[in-house]
């Protein structure tokens, strides 16, 4: 069996949304754990095998799979034909793979300089900039109602993540705003985020 290591309210409840997404909460075991916040509360949890104390972390057999984008794809592709996925072969499997890897690679490094308030030439050529990042959405937002074509994505769960924790970085872009609310308000995304809340 699946196990995901999650922490309430972090990075790792976007894997639990796309577990419960997928329809496949009774094949994933998820293990509860602290972690340190940014606050100053919590701590690393010896029960917590990621090597750096974070999560989300997946575990499968004798696969360790970290990095939210590596187990959205481990998942979508371990369980294949899910929609939510994009099967090697399928239609989109290359603008799916792409949007992942945009993520991590552009998207999280840009949105990190900008909640925090950075600028410098050097970061913007590396990572291109906000402006940039907004015109590549609202482009693949022009043609269809989600990233990859007209069926939600693990990848459309991974990148609108983002502005659920940091609603105000949002860009005034109607059509990027449009797809922000359909990402967040879907039924399982909103269940998973409301119970988080509660119970914190």
């Amino acid at each position: 069996m699946l196990k995901l290591y999650h922490a309430p309210q972090s990075r790792s409840t976007r894997i639990v949304q796309l577990i419960h997404e997928m329809g496949v909460a009774d094949q994933v075991e998820v293990h509860r754990v602290v972690i340190p916040r940014r606050d100053g509360t919590g701590a690393r949890d010896t029960a917590n095998p990621h090597p750096e104390g974070k999560v989300p972390l997946l575990v499968h057999a004798d696969a360790v799979i970290r990095e939210s984008n590596a187990i959205m794809l481990y998942l979508t592709d371990h369980f294949s034909g899910n929609p939510l996925g994009r099967d090697v072969g399928a239609p989109g499997r290359g603008a799916y793979l792409s949007w992942l890897a945009w993520y991590g690679n552009v998207f999280e490094p840009l949105i990190v300089m900008q909640f925090c308030e950075l600028s410098h030439p050097g970061l913007d050529n590396t990572f291109r900039d906000m402006d940039t990042a907004n015109t590549r959405l609202a482009e693949a937002l022009s043609t269809h109602d989600y990233l990859v074509d007209d069926q939600i994505s693990a990848a459309d769960i991974l990148i609108s993540s983002t502005y659920a924790w940091a609603p105000q970085l949002a860009p005034d872009v109607p059509i990027i705003r449009d797809w922000i609310a359909r990402c967040l308000n879907r039924p399982a995304t909103k269940a998973i985020a409301e119970s988080e809340m509660a119970a914190a």
